[in-house]
């Protein structure tokens, strides 16, 4: 018995200009001559796919390690190929390589990232498990898990943690941005650089006292100086934006009034 089933499509309100779609299936079809049975899915995302002009070209290679093994050689080849594949048609290629089991397991935790790529993504090469995948998001049957709830939220304390620390580690740029500049000034003096807690008693004498540079300068080489000491021994464990600011234009002056001077002496010494 014949009879006809009607199969569902999906709508996407996405479309690839035509010269950045050519590309990537041109790339996705050299791809996948190569390795065959080793691909999943190949699919074009992101920007390329929800913006009218991208600059990139992201795409996303899915490779089969349920029934493949994936042995170090054939992924050190497959590395190889990909990266000759994308200097030799459009160098705007960005690859995303995922292995079929931690993607499924993305999916079905309901990951962030990969209801991204389901969601923004078209397949150029697809052997029967994106396309469904594709279709139950859209049917709301792809959910996060509790699980993925609080390993999600788990990071979140971590990422605030890690921008504390980042802008410490900046002020300690700060300091010794300083530092350096300040030995320079000294070492075209003739002087021997000092240890750092004696650069501003130096930097005092041998150019503030003789009018090379302005008190002002010793007092930011003092207080950067104590700000170190302090976050080395965790006194201060986070630095306001404001303070932060401060601290930089501080320095940036301190710097190029030093990199004038600089300038000036080299000067000098040619004429002479």
């Amino acid at each position: 018995m014949k009879f006809r089933v009607n199969k569902q499509s999906r709508s996407t309100p996405y479309q690839v200009p035509k010269a950045e779609f050519d590309i990537a299936r041109k790339f996705a079809k050299e791809i996948y001559k190569e390795f065959n049975t080793f691909i999943s899915v190949i699919t074009v995302f992101g920007s390329t796919v929800t913006k009218k002009k991208s600059r990139d070209i992201d795409m996303l290679i899915v490779l089969d390690d349920v029934r493949m093994v994936l042995e170090p050689d054939v992924v050190q080849t497959y590395k190889i190929i990909v990266e000759k594949s994308i200097v030799d048609i459009d160098p705007r290629i960005h690859v995303q390589t995922m292995r079929l089991t931690s993607f499924w397991e993305y999916v079905r935790a309901g990951d962030p990232v990969a209801i991204n790529i389901l969601r923004s993504s078209i397949a150029l090469v697809d052997t029967g498990f994106f396309d469904p995948l594709q279709a139950l998001l859209d049917q709301g049957r792809i959910r996060p898990t509790r699980e993925a709830v609080y390993t999600y939220f788990t990071m979140a304390p971590t990422g605030l943690f890690k921008a504390r620390d980042q802008v410490l580690n900046g002020a300690l740029d700060l300091y010794w941005a300083a530092i350096n500049a300040c030995h320079s000034a000294l070492m075209i003096l003739g002087e021997v650089p000092p240890s750092p807690s004696q650069v501003g008693a130096m930097m005092q004498e041998k150019m503030v006292k003789k009018g090379l540079l302005h008190k002002r300068h010793i007092k930011t080489i003092e207080d950067l100086y104590s700000l170190s000491k302090k976050i080395t021994h965790r006194e201060i464990k986070k630095i306001s934006g404001l303070e932060f600011d401060k601290h930089t234009t501080r320095a940036t002056d301190l710097v190029n009034t030093i990199q004038t001077f600089l300038e000036k002496k080299q000067h000098m010494r040619i004429k002479k």
